[in-house]
């Protein structure tokens, strides 16, 4: 009979061995996916992926959006990703690190896109992900707003709405929120 358990253990002692005695370390069924889903990205020119914690830390990343149309042109917006070990079977954590006015974003950077809640299916992508948050930079939607106030302007009154957003990306005011410079 065949040991199969005294193999497996003899292949990884050859190859701790033949890492100098580091032992491997074992990828997680989400680091696996979250690694396939990041060799198939294909973003858009105006977005960029960058890794703060190196390229050993998969699961933490951040990505910059420069949207090339809409309301927010000119602007740079910084997301963070938190990707679970379970990924894909549960959506990424992510964050907003710049402070914007916008209807689908609050002044704490929670972002409300439906797929990442209640709309969000395995079979979706970080480059999904990536599209929906450049989606909601040249498209906001004010039917789900997580600032309410943005979002009633946009509704009511666009061109005061426009105001506000150039207003914000310059570094200024609008109502009593100070928005540091994005563009």
């Amino acid at each position: 009979m065949i040991r199969l358990f005294k193999v497996k253990e003899k292949q990884r002692e050859l190859a701790e061995n033949a890492n100098g005695g580091v032992p491997i370390k074992k990828q997680t069924a989400g680091e696996l996916r979250l690694h396939k889903d990041i060799s198939e990205l294909n973003l858009p020119t105006s977005c960029n992926m960058m890794f703060p914690n190196g390229k050993d830390d998969l699961m933490n990343f951040e990505v910059s959006i420069r949207p090339d149309e809409g309301y927010y042109l000119g602007g740079m917006f910084l997301f963070s990703f938190q990707v679970s070990p379970i990924y894909p079977h549960e959506a990424p954590k992510v964050k907003c690190k710049t402070k914007v006015y916008h209807p689908n974003i609050d002044l704490e950077g929670n972002v409300c896109l439906n797929i990442l809640r209640e709309d969000w299916k395995p079979v979706l992508s970080v480059n999904t992900i990536i599209y929906g948050l450049y989606h909601l930079f040249t498209e906001p939607n004010c039917e789900d707003p997580l600032n309410h106030d943005a979002a009633a302007v946009l509704r009511d009154n666009p061109k005061m709405f426009e105001s506000h957003v150039r207003r914000a990306l310059a570094g200024g005011y609008v109502g009593q929120t100070f928005f540091p410079r994005c563009i």
